[in-house]
């Protein structure tokens, strides 16, 4: 719904009071566009806030998860994991973190790369 029709909606709505503006110039319509551009700004904040949330909970959740999973060596590298490692590594069975991390942190893989290197996947179906 956001991708297909309200952002659209709300973009189009900005592109038109634009034109708007530029064939009937004043007060009125300048103030459309205003308010046009502002509600698509604000239909795109209101999908990107959660969604950084959610990120915020997935890298905590994971180092939680990683600190009770890997052993001594590599439970003291968990800071060393980006972002996007951290992400990746929600897919990975319990039984093939410690593996996957310590590739991940020697070999510097991508999110890409881990994702790819996971063989028993663990699906995310609360996404946002």
């Amino acid at each position: 719904m956001f991708h297909f029709f309200a952002l659209p909606v709300f973009l189009l709505l900005a592109v038109a009071g634009m034109v708007h503006f530029l064939w009937r110039p004043g007060l009125h319509s300048a103030l459309m566009f205003v308010v046009a551009v502002a509600l698509a700004v604000v239909v795109v904040k209101v999908r990107d806030y959660p969604i950084r949330v959610q990120d915020r909970i997935i890298r905590l959740k994971e180092r939680l998860r990683l600190a009770s999973l890997l052993p001594e060596p590599l439970r003291s590298r968990i800071p060393e994991l980006t972002e996007g490692q951290l992400i990746a590594l929600r897919f990975a069975s319990d039984g093939e973190v410690p593996k996957l991390v310590e590739r991940a942190l020697s070999e510097k893989l991508s999110p890409a790369d881990i994702k790819k290197s996971i063989q028993t996947w663990r699906p995310d179906y609360w996404r946002v």
